[in-house]
């Protein structure tokens, strides 16, 4: 990703420190978090330092590595169990989380001493980062041929550079349009209640030099009543087996706005969004955040520091959900780093089946 010019990644281990992009503060400010134990980048997951499914695996990896370095040699296997159940309870949705930790903590199983496994996770943590912003970057170059010349793109929530370790998922083919001289046009909602689409996809489209428009959630219907939305892509954080899909809240709103106005609505997403031990959108669990979350907002003050305003009445309460399921019947294709999938059971257990299958004969030719 660009920040001032200068590439960056959203997420990164230098030594045992896990250091990422202080997503709480943007766009108004630009800082490094620095995480030096598994405790605090868990933490900095489940306060959404960090956040988006690719980001949050990445660092869900690393955190596994640290727990790895800082295990004691006389238990270091229950060590690693309760790092492991620590992370996983940060944030229940997102698959990508699960699949970052179980892929590290396998890797130091099959180890035969504790030097070895400390090294594998650390291997792994690292190789699964590289994976993810590889896996992005072929989503943005297979997903580039599905926006002509001047496309208009809604995209909802935050699925750019700052969800993944790079190039994100829904806006990497936007990217890639847009570096190829297509010209497109991104409309951006605010996405309440933490306003991902107003702090942080506005600010990196910014840096990237995309135009865009920055709009209120409830401002949809009239843009697809218009005519000014050619095609809908967001990201996921969770994908059903038969392809329904979990992403952030409003996101089956949208789709249902796509779908009567018969405009294409994509849903983009590296393999490990997929979770095939998940039949139907109905078996994920949908995370519930703080009620101050609604009740109040965050900003830039005139006097330029961060403050946090109330703007619901006194003794008001709230219900928080931050996700909601859009079933695959309203979704046109999956756009993965494998190409373009269609929203069918078949094709989906195809497309893992090909990954599990592939991994097995690399793990084979390495060892």
């Amino acid at each position: 990703m660009r920040v001032h010019g200068r590439p960056y990644r959203t997420v990164w281990m230098e030594g045992r420190v896990v250091k990422l992009i202080e997503q709480r503060r943007l766009p108004h400010r630009f800082d490094i978090l620095k995480c030096p134990t598994h405790r605090e980048t868990a933490q900095a997951i489940a306060s959404m330092a960090v956040r988006g499914a690719g980001a949050i695996g990445a660092a869900a990896g690393y955190a596994m590595a640290q727990a790895a370095l800082e295990a004691p040699a006389r238990a270091h296997g229950a060590f690693l169990e309760q790092a492991a159940a620590t992370l996983r309870s940060t944030r229940p949705t997102a698959r990508d989380l699960f699949y970052a930790i179980e892929r590290v903590h396998d890797a130091m199983r099959r180890a035969s001493t504790l030097a070895q496994a400390r090294e594998a996770a650390v291997h792994e943590a690292r190789c699964l980062a590289d994976e993810n912003a590889d896996a992005c970057e072929r989503i943005g170059r297979l997903g580039e041929p599905l926006l002509p010349e001047g496309a208009r793109v809604l995209t909802h929530c935050n699925a750019g550079w700052l969800a993944f370790v790079d190039w994100g998922s829904a806006l990497a083919p936007v990217y890639q349009a847009h570096r190829r001289g297509k010209r497109p046009f991104v409309y951006a909602t605010e996405t309440r209640p933490r306003s991902q689409g107003a702090k942080l996809t506005a600010w990196e489209l910014g840096e990237e030099g995309v135009p865009y428009a920055l709009i209120a959630d409830t401002a949809c219907g009239w843009l697809f009543r218009q005519g000014n939305v050619d095609c809908v892509i967001v990201g996921a954080d969770r994908i059903a087996a038969n392809g329904d899909v979990a992403n952030k809240i409003g996101t089956y709103t949208i789709a249902l706005l796509a779908h009567h106005h018969r405009a294409p609505f994509y849903v983009a997403a590296p393999r490990s969004t997929f979770d095939a031990s998940t039949p139907t959108g109905d078996a994920i669990v949908i995370e519930e955040r703080g009620e101050e979350e609604v009740l109040s907002v965050s900003g830039l003050a005139a006097d330029g520091s961060l403050q946090q305003v109330r703007v619901a009445a006194a003794g008001a309460r709230a219900a928080n959900p931050a996700f909601d399921v859009t079933p695959s019947a309203l979704i046109r294709a999956f756009i993965t780093d494998g190409g373009l999938l269609p929203p069918q059971p078949e094709a989906i257990a195809a497309f893992l089946q090909g990954a599990e299958d592939s991994a097995a004969s690399e793990a084979s030719r390495r060892g």
